[in-house]
């Protein structure tokens, strides 16, 4: 680990019969913000991590089922569901700290916060969702806004990489940043540290670990939108004014829906959180 990044401390937490992936910053007596992975850990940037740590918060980001260094079923047809995933984030929170924790999804697991949230809300004591949408994979409500047709042509009509070599993985994720809006070069180094943590070579697990393509395949049934109004934690709803993948009108809605939430968009933000936009987001949660 190099000297300019903030000591942190990486292993596994044992939850609900599974092991996930954890790893840790902060100060172990420090309140808890628990950082759901979409599907890995390395979707929640060092420097967010790093700088809520310097702010006097322990930080635990973790890598979901089926991702990272968590444990791995049948990825095609896997055996849980996203309640479980609701649950294995308030397991995993009361691990670390029996106080209530704050809780943060982002893109696909800001689908599996919203339902931990709804399903364990004595496990959390604030919310924030980022880049993520009210209802599961597949079909949208028709108030809300769908990917970006323009956008997507182009980002799945690519010839697929040679999953198993890095290089070629980190180009396709680069110039699949490009055609997002969002950074390249930060894209590569996560691609890569990405790969670099998948614990099987074959293409499958590599395509799961950068993709999250296991959470398609998952049955997210019942909707939970409905829902929304019922909670009554602090919530932060973060969005990119740029998405094209989960557009804006996704987290306008969550925010509309959760009695209080407190919307911030960024203006030049698309679906990840870059180093230029952690500062405004990491004092945002901090306010929480």
């Amino acid at each position: 680990m190099s000297s300019d990044r903030w000591e942190s401390d990486m292993g596994i937490c044992e939850v609900n019969g599974v092991s996930l992936g954890v790893e840790e910053f902060g100060e172990p007596d420090a309140p808890l913000v628990l950082c759901l992975g979409a599907p890995t850990m390395l979707s929640w940037p060092d420097a967010l991590c790093e700088l809520l740590a310097r702010q006097g918060r322990r930080v635990v980001r973790c890598d979901l089922r089926d991702a990272g260094a968590s444990s791995h079923g049948d990825l095609e047809s896997p055996d849980y569901t996203l309640r479980d995933l609701a649950a294995d984030a308030a397991a995993l929170a009361r691990t670390f700290d029996e106080r209530p924790a704050h809780l943060a999804g982002i893109g696909i697991s800001g689908m599996v916060a919203q339902v931990a949230a709804l399903d364990h809300p004595d496990a959390f004591s604030a919310l924030t969702f980022i880049g993520t949408r009210p209802v599961a994979p597949g079909p949208v409500d028709n108030d809300l806004p769908d990917h970006d047709e323009a956008t997507m042509e182009p980002l799945f009509s690519r010839p697929q990489p040679d999953w198993t070599d890095v290089d070629s993985v980190a180009d396709f994720m680069t110039e699949g940043a490009q055609i997002l809006g969002d950074d390249p070069d930060e894209a590569r180094e996560v691609a890569v540290r990405i790969w670099e943590r998948t614990q099987d070579s074959d293409t499958e697990t590599h395509l799961a670990d950068q993709l999250g393509m296991v959470f398609s395949r998952l049955d997210c049934s019942p909707r939970w939108r409905e829902r929304l109004p019922q909670l009554q934690l602090p919530t932060l709803v973060v969005h990119g004014r740029l998405d094209p993948f989960f557009p804006v009108g996704n987290g306008e809605a969550i925010a509309r829906e959760i009695p209080g939430a407190r919307l911030l968009v960024l203006e030049n933000g698309s679906t990840a959180v870059s180093t230029a936009d952690v500062p405004e987001v990491v004092s945002a949660m901090s306010e929480l």
